[in-house]
């Protein structure tokens, strides 16, 4: 029998906050950056988990973030969105849908993200139970077009194979 594959795709998008929030720091794949940045957000912000979950959700036939985890929710506000991303993927769980590979491209002007690449990586791996070989991050900048190349915001897009698992 031929395994079960779906594919989601997920995009999110935040703006900055004018100036750095102390009690919000920049937040990506799980890790807080060592930047002078904030995103304007409920939760914490954090763009690639937020992606992430979207595309598992896509995947899963199963709607999408803003479904599960309302903006107008104060039980949301501020959460850490590893905490959301296991959630999504306890719904996955219970769909017997498991994640063959990610791929993952952060639109940013601002921040320089390679410096973080691979303790970003490293951390999703531990967060999907994924190798490495599984797990691709990547950046890039806007070349000063738009809201992103203008610093006001960042975006991410998210691509994941999911495979069944029972």
């Amino acid at each position: 029998m031929l395994d079960d594959f779906r594919i989601g795709h997920g995009i999110d998008v935040h703006r900055f906050a004018k100036e750095r929030i102390k009690e919000k720091p920049l937040r990506l794949a799980g890790i807080t950056l060592s930047e002078n940045y904030s995103l304007v957000a409920h939760s914490d912000g954090d763009v690639i988990l937020h992606a992430i979950c979207d595309a598992i959700l896509g995947a899963c036939a199963e709607g999408d973030i803003g479904e599960y985890f309302s903006d107008t929710d104060q039980e949301y506000s501020g959460i850490d969105s590893t905490i959301l991303l296991s959630k999504v993927l306890e719904v996955a769980n219970a769909k017997k849908l498991k994640i063959s590979n990610i791929d993952i491209t952060l639109l940013a002007q601002v921040p320089k993200i390679s410096p973080y690449r691979n303790e970003m990586i490293e951390n999703l791996c531990g967060l999907l139970d994924l190798n490495s070989n599984y797990v691709n991050l990547k950046a890039t900048t806007t070349e000063r077009l738009g809201y992103i190349g203008r610093e006001e915001g960042i975006a991410c897009h998210c691509v994941v194979l999911m495979s069944s698992n029972g």
